[in-house]
């Protein structure tokens, strides 16, 4: 008998961040909404902290509207968001009334799944979100980062995800973020999760940098593993998740069933490709084993963009000698997880090292918040020699303790008074123009966007001479061209 495992859809979220920078309009995800709603996936990884940016600074969308829209769209299967612990956007913390606010808001807007992820596995830090969505009654999935070093063992993990059932989460969920998982540690890390969280379900999310989670979520799966992650072809592959269409034939051969209806996948994938022609976005490829790649963790969604960056500051030569910087700078810090905020600080950190000539020489004030632990707990200590120069080196602006952080609403709606809370909130994490730029381009924009696939198809068939009539539809909508024949001129 086979046994069923689930399937969470990342196409519209953690795929298109890796490939296509996190660009895709409503436009471009409306015209497949039907088909992802119907597929059968027990839920559609939708919006992180990091697609609520883009939309604002640069897609001009508003997220809260985009959530709203699409939770129309998909009447069928739950739309998830994400909390970064205490933090929203950017790397700093946040209090916890802005936290609870966050998760009200995106309950509001139509999300009923919320993961919470702590890069310092701080379960402390996870709680204020854990415990408000379950009092705003969404699904609350606690998201254990993982990361391979000296200090993230079995153990730890476990211990982390028992807490996180004792502060009553709707599933565990086995992140990788930085693509770190290998068949070996699959083997071992999910008994001993299963071990610990009962019946609370366990999911696995991985991507595809070193060539190997195809095989990572198959093993997960003969060892109890209930969801796993997928994203469709071709937004899967390269450092996105493995596709659903290689994932569901490897689950069916080794006696898997999901419940997805690949005709709707095979659509949908159709129309992807459509769109990475259109667009210009590349299509995921797979990618060579690099063991390196274990060795600086960086995540490959920050690869690509952090070797623009340094081609554009003269530094691309320079690219290697920076990542093996970042190996000896995790290590100085304990062994931080590469996943936002802490990739982008360390390898911040390992650049100015290389520059300067002299490690910790110049010190950003999110590496001196980090040390002193004003993120949270951290799992080791800091080594002696890097603390001293971090601390004398660092702003001095830095307390050396951390320190309560006052509630920020109430100011809020003071400052705006006729603002809704969700203005309120998107003007907390934003810079004011991009929220007022955004504000000015509304109503959301659903419709085919220019020189998209429709107005090209209606030109080329308006080219043809022998075409009367063309009739489109879609829905309830009804698109009817017919052409008149040319009068003849009198005799």
């Amino acid at each position: 008998m086979t046994r069923p495992i689930g399937i969470i859809d990342t196409t519209l979220r953690d795929a298109q961040q890796c490939l296509w920078t996190t660009r895709m309009t409503a436009a471009m995800m409306d015209p497949i909404a039907d088909q992802l709603d119907n597929a059968g996936f027990d839920m559609i990884d939708f919006m992180a902290p990091v697609q609520f940016d883009v939309c604002v600074r640069y897609l001009r969308e508003d997220p809260f509207e985009k959530g709203r829209y699409f939770r129309s769209r998909f009447r069928n299967t739950p739309l998830r968001g994400y909390c970064r612990s205490k933090s929203l956007v950017g790397f700093s913390m946040a209090p916890d009334d802005m936290v609870e606010l966050w998760i009200e808001r995106l309950a509001a807007n139509g999300f009923r799944v919320v993961g919470t992820l702590d890069s310092l596995l701080d379960t402390d830090n996870m709680s204020v979100s854990i415990r408000h969505a379950k009092k705003v009654g969404i699904q609350s999935i606690g998201a254990l980062v993982f990361c391979e070093s000296p200090l993230h063992t079995d153990e730890l993990y476990a211990r982390s995800a028992k807490k996180l059932v004792e502060l009553g989460v709707d599933g565990i969920m086995l992140k990788d973020s930085g693509a770190l998982l290998t068949p070996d540690r699959i083997r071992t890390i999910v008994p001993a999760l299963k071990a610990v969280i009962g019946k609370v379900p366990l999911e696995v999310h991985t991507h595809c940098n070193t060539g190997l989670a195809q095989l990572v979520c198959l093993e997960a799966a003969r060892l109890g593993a209930d969801q796993i992650h997928t994203s469709i072809a071709p937004l899967a592959s390269g450092p996105a998740q493995p596709s659903t269409q290689g994932m569901v034939k490897n689950l069916a051969h080794a006696g898997f069933a999901t419940r997805l209806d690949m005709a709707l996948i095979d659509e949908v994938s159709g129309y992807l490709e459509q769109l990475a022609e259109r667009e210009g976005f590349p299509r995921g490829e797979p990618m060579e084993y690099d063991l390196f790649h274990y060795k600086h963790q960086m995540p490959g969604g920050m690869m690509a963009n952090w070797r623009f960056q340094l081609k554009q500051s003269g530094l691309e030569d320079r690219f290697d000698e920076i990542l093996e910087e970042i190996a000896r700078v995790r290590q100085d810090l304990a062994w931080p997880i590469m996943v936002t905020p802490f990739s982008q600080i360390i390898a911040v950190q390992a650049m100015l090292n290389v520059v300067n000539g002299e490690r910790y020489r110049v010190v950003p004030d999110e590496v001196k918040m980090y040390a002193l632990g004003h993120f949270g707990k951290l799992l080791g200590p800091v080594d002696p020699q890097a603390l001293d120069r971090i601390v004398a080196n660092g702003s001095p602006k830095i307390p050396l303790e951390r320190e309560p952080m006052a509630p920020a609403l109430p100011g809020l709606r003071k400052a705006y008074p006729n603002a809704s809370d969700d203005e309120r909130l998107l003007r907390y994490m934003f810079p004011a123009d991009d929220v007022d730029k955004t504000f000015a381009a509304k109503p959301l924009k659903v419709s085919v966007p220019p020189n998209g696939a429709v107005p090209r198809l209606v030109e080329e068939l308006a080219r043809r001479p022998g075409l009367a009539i063309f009739e489109l539809e879609r829905g309830n909508s009804r698109l009817s061209i017919t052409r008149h024949a040319p009068a003849r001129a009198a005799i």
